[in-house]
């Protein structure tokens, strides 16, 4: 049976040829004038002028432990359940992923286990918005406040999230953002860095490109650039091709964003009549998710493989999207215990689509089908 009803799609409007040909013929593609451009949009629209673009969400987080100052044995409290893009940065400065546990009725990371796991070897908290669904900030940044320690927010869900009003972006010592192919929007591939602190964020500029800031380079007579390389940085730039992808992709972020807020609106009131489901609960009332993801709660496995085979003969795609990241073989050595909410969550859980690609009768056909599927034997 093939899929009629996708749970992720990549979004490319028309014109995106039209706008990649004269950047492509410029001479010009790798990080320039584009990149800028595309950094000034996401950066007013967030309101955070510290705002570095990057080639992935990966680099971005690399980029935040390196700021921090990660070495190895140095332990970093972390979230499972996430993709695992989040943590293997970690094993990258040979530091420790401490696992906190997830509330099973949000899927975000628990201040409460946290707290029990900080020691005198952490030095940072990271965190993951599940499905854009903002974390407890204020808690997690109060509890680093009193433990000297640094907050890092994976937002690769998050763009266009809230947390008490303001974008999420704004609220920790750095947020991680994504551009990959299935997001929001995309710059083919790409991510970004938000900062709290100046100097934080001029260490971005420099370390995106070998340890040189490209925007205050002087080239010399003899062709190359005048600058004292004072750190080693890394090749994390974005670039114009990306870039130009991304900045005709905003255009359309505001729908985006309110059409996967309808979808959500439409299933919050629908799903709870479903006999056996649930939807997710936030644990704090602070939060507006963007909806990269919409989650619901099954009775166990079996009920949720059940539906997932169910869905799939209709040509409906649903996923559990990422496994708890301690199951992984590169993870083995790191205690995985205590982490109750985590399974509980990870046994239930399902995602089912609620992109912009989802209107009216596409949604009405996903309930009506759970409501089947529920039902089934």
């Amino acid at each position: 049976m093939s899929l009629k009803i996708r749970l992720h799609k990549v979004f490319m409007p028309d014109e995106v040829i039209k706008e990649l040909e004269p950047v492509l013929k410029s001479g010009w593609i790798g990080e320039g004038p584009q990149v800028l451009k595309f950094e000034k949009l996401i950066s007013s629209f967030i309101k955070q002028k510290y705002f570095t673009a990057l080639n992935s969400g990966t680099s971005a987080l690399i980029m935040a432990l390196r700021i921090i100052g990660i070495r190895s044995g140095d332990e970093i409290i972390t979230t499972p359940m996430t993709c695992m893009a989040t943590n293997e940065p970690i094993l990258l400065f040979g530091a420790i992923p401490v696992w906190a546990d997830v509330h099973p009725d949000s899927g975000n990371i628990d201040v409460e286990s946290i707290r029990k796991k900080i020691t005198i070897r952490t030095k940072a908290i990271m965190c993951v918005h599940w499905g854009g669904a903002p974390c407890d900030l204020e808690s997690i940044n109060k509890l680093a406040k009193e433990h000297n320690l640094k907050v890092i927010e994976d937002a690769a869900h998050a763009l266009g999230s809230k947390y008490k009003g303001k974008y999420i972006g704004n609220h920790s010592d750095f947020a991680a953002f994504s551009f990959q192919a299935i997001k929001h929007i995309t710059t083919g591939d790409g991510g970004a860095i938000t900062c709290k602190n100046k100097n934080d964020y001029l260490r971005t500029r420099s370390l995106k490109w070998f340890g040189i800031d490209r925007e205050r380079r002087v080239t010399s007579e003899l062709g190359h650039v005048v600058w004292d390389i004072i750190e080693p940085g890394y090749k994390f730039h974005m670039n114009d091709i990306a870039a130009t992808i991304g900045i005709t992709q905003f255009k359309y972020l505001k729908d985006i964003l309110a059409k996967r807020k309808e979808n959500a609106k439409y299933y919050d009131e629908m799903i709870p009549g479903i006999k056996g489901l649930k939807i997710l609960k936030p644990e704090h009332k602070y939060g507006e998710s963007s909806y990269w993801l919409y989650t619901i709660l099954t009775k166990n496995p079996e009920h949720r493989l059940k539906i997932i085979r169910y869905m799939r003969e209709k040509g409906i795609e649903t996923s559990i999207v990422h496994q708890r990241n301690d199951v992984y073989k590169v993870f083995q050595n790191y205690n995985n215990s205590d982490l109750k909410g985590t399974t509980e969550f990870c046994d239930r859980m399902l995602c089912i689509p609620v992109g912009q690609w989802i209107g009216e009768m596409e949604r009405k056909e996903i309930v009506e089908e759970l409501h089947k599927a529920a039902k089934s034997k």
